[in-house]
């Protein structure tokens, strides 16, 4: 297991140096003045740009810039905004909102996704079955911001339940509305995703062997059938995790959430690429993080999987 989670580790290397410049190169390689808009009105003063093209290293060949912008990456320098404000500061103070807000949604993906599959694929073809199919078809056919303005209006301005927009510092009471409106998609995916592995699992020839030694029938669900079938169930939630946490602009914005995607619609509105890149960058290492985690958990779920 050492082993091949060292070989993982090392093939990560590769992955993050090709995705990062493929991100600096989409952000700062596009046509246009990168500091146009940033003087008001007029344009700004020939001072003024050549000071912060040679702050940035706007001036040196793409490849350079990369290089340059690495290594203050692995000094923990996310770089400065055009302002002269650290992304490291922005990110830290936006980025327990997000984790939070995306904890929240994994949460309920998770649970209600796999009990819901987990009860139609035990119930069979019935009621049950096809009401689930229904309710996730549903919130499939149905956008995340369409469900957030009608949650937010009915239950928030009309019924007054809940606020309709979120604190500056949001709780985790606060949160948990936006945070069921943001997993609600995966959560339906989640739960077909569950339902389908659990009826290939019941005819599988181990759970045959199973219930002819005489098991009971729980456990020969719980530690045979449910283990094999959330294999593909852990690599949705896993990669599901940074999804949620870079795509979560929408909900922030109907919520009016302080964290990583609202950060990043402003830094996009206001061509802050510092921003834009930095925040891109985070989000990369997590995505990378949680597969390598997702890798090392397929040994404890499937004892037939073997990394050596």
């Amino acid at each position: 297991m050492g082993r091949y989670i060292l070989r993982r580790l090392l093939q990560l290397i590769p992955v993050f140096i090709g995705t990062t410049f493929i991100i600096y190169s989409l952000v700062w390689a596009l046509p246009g003045d990168p500091f146009a808009g940033k003087c008001g009105s007029r344009a700004c003063p020939e001072a003024y740009v050549q000071m912060m093209t040679e702050k940035y290293n706007l001036d040196e060949p793409l490849p350079v810039q990369y290089v340059l912008y690495l290594g203050q990456l692995f000094q923990g320098n996310f770089g400065e905004t055009f302002s002269g404000l650290e992304v490291s500061t922005l990110i830290q103070n936006a980025y327990p909102v997000t984790i939070k807000l995306a904890a929240i949604a994994l949460v309920f993906e998770a649970v209600i996704g796999i009990a819901a599959g987990i009860l139609t694929a035990l119930r069979g073809n019935g009621f049950v079955d096809n009401l689930v199919l229904a309710a996730t078809l549903f919130l499939i056919a149905v956008p995340v911001f369409v469900s957030g303005f009608v949650v937010q209006i009915v239950f928030g301005v009309q019924l007054g339940w809940m606020n309709p927009s979120v604190s500056t510092d949001p709780t985790i009471g606060e949160l948990v509305v936006p945070g069921l409106i943001l997993g609600s998609l995966s959560m339906a995916y989640i739960a077909r995703l569950t339902r389908t592995a659990m009826f290939e699992n019941k005819r599988a020839d181990y759970i045959r062997t199973a219930n002819a030694k005489g098991l009971k029938p729980r456990r020969v669900v719980s530690v045979h059938m449910l283990r094999n079938s959330l294999i593909p169930v852990i690599t949705f939630i896993g990669t599901d995790f940074g999804a949620l946490m870079g795509g979560a602009i929408v909900t922030e914005g109907i919520f009016n959430i302080p964290g990583i995607g609202n950060l990043v619609f402003q830094a996009i509105g206001g061509q802050e690429g510092t921003t834009v890149t930095g925040v891109v960058t985070l989000l990369v290492i997590v995505y990378l993080l949680m597969n390598l985690l997702v890798d090392i958990l397929y040994a404890a779920l499937d004892p037939r999987i073997r990394y050596d």
